[in-house]
């Protein structure tokens, strides 16, 4: 059998069961991956020490790298365990000092932010890819890569204000009021701009992640179902090329991914300190001292917990989202019928 033969007509899943379906794969994401993203936080961030006693960091396997500050003499709830020796002494150091709990610390709010960026993200790359085909035809291998990068960065533009306002609501407790009143002396002072702090680095290392994901996946989905000789791929299928694609955009992006923890530790620490930002803060600068103080290896630190999250988290994210797909077609299907 020929899979690139015509095979049954297709049916259409509207934008709104896209969004469905990629909600089901956010949750479930975020609640596997969040303990590894902790693990490579922590390990990318010790070398950038936090302001003693005050900072910590969390996130998941789909919105990265928050830092949450107590405030002056209140108690404080992150005891520094001491130097962390690799991923398995992180892990184990974390529960001792902070209990099994702290692995998914942060998780809630991160929920709140990882749900509207994937529903964005995989919404936005499914519209886009079928408006370039429908351009460029169903072959065009360039598709993939164009629809990844621009519903990436569309997906970033979107949430990084959120992302901003969420840090500062996990740093105390604000109302509404106060909360608008200092979103609002933050836009006085330093203009709309300074809303998508932490931009930058975000897209350097998500834009390439999404373009060498995507299109990895479409090709490696393609070549499993020719060799299974199905029309469509399987719920394996999917699975094993979100997990494999992943990995591979993971290793290539993964300095990137440091040099933005390191980036916005230092952003926390100047505002709360109300220190003015340096001139070393951009992207290069910190990848030079990153590499000078410890070595081109320093670029890959957290590799193992960023593969050990990143392979699921693609795996069952891409996996949930097709079959959510795939059920919302068959219900479609049923509704012609009748």
């Amino acid at each position: 059998m020929d899979p690139e033969a015509e095979g049954p007509p297709i049916i259409k899943v509207t934008p709104l069961q896209q969004m469905l379906a990629s909600c089901t794969g956010a949750i479930l994401t975020s609640l596997m991956v969040t303990p590894f993203d902790v693990v490579k936080i922590r390990l990318q961030a010790q070398n950038n020490p936090f302001p003693k006693g005050k900072c910590f960091l969390y996130s998941n396997g789909l919105m990265d790298h928050l830092c949450v500050c107590e405030e002056e003499g209140s108690k404080a709830w992150y005891k520094k365990p001491g130097r962390f020796q690799g991923t398995l002494d992180a892990f184990l150091k974390i529960i001792r000092n902070e209990g099994i709990k702290s692995l998914w610390s942060g998780l809630p709010p991160t929920l709140v932010m990882a749900v509207p960026a994937t529903v964005i993200y995989f919404t936005c790359y499914d519209q886009l890819t079928a408006l370039l085909r429908s351009k460029l035809g169903e072959n065009e291998s360039r598709i993939p890569i164009v629809a990844g990068i621009l519903a990436r960065v569309g997906a970033v533009t979107v949430i990084s204000p959120l992302e901003l306002i969420r840090t500062k609501m996990q740093s105390k407790k604000f109302s509404y009021e106060e909360l608008h009143q200092l979103v609002s002396k933050k836009v006085s002072e330093d203009g709309w701009i300074s809303l998508w702090r932490g931009w930058a680095p975000t897209v350097l290392r998500d834009v390439p992640f999404s373009a060498m994901y995507w299109y990895n996946y479409e090709v490696l989905k393609k070549w499993l179902c020719a060799k299974s000789g199905l029309y469509e791929p399987t719920f394996m299928i999917n699975f094993t090329s979100g997990a494999l694609s992943g990995s591979f955009a993971a290793v290539v992006t993964l300095p990137f991914d440091v040099v933005k923890t390191q980036k916005q530790t230092q952003l926390w620490i100047y505002e709360s300190r109300k220190i003015s930002m340096p001139l070393q803060m951009s992207t290069w600068a910190i990848m030079k001292n990153i590499v000078a103080k410890n070595g081109f290896s320093g670029l890959f630190t957290g590799l193992i917990p960023r593969l050990i999250k990143i392979a699921p988290a693609c795996a069952v994210m891409i996996s949930t989202y097709e079959f959510g797909k795939s059920f919302f077609q068959k219900q479609n299907a049923r509704r012609q019928q009748y």
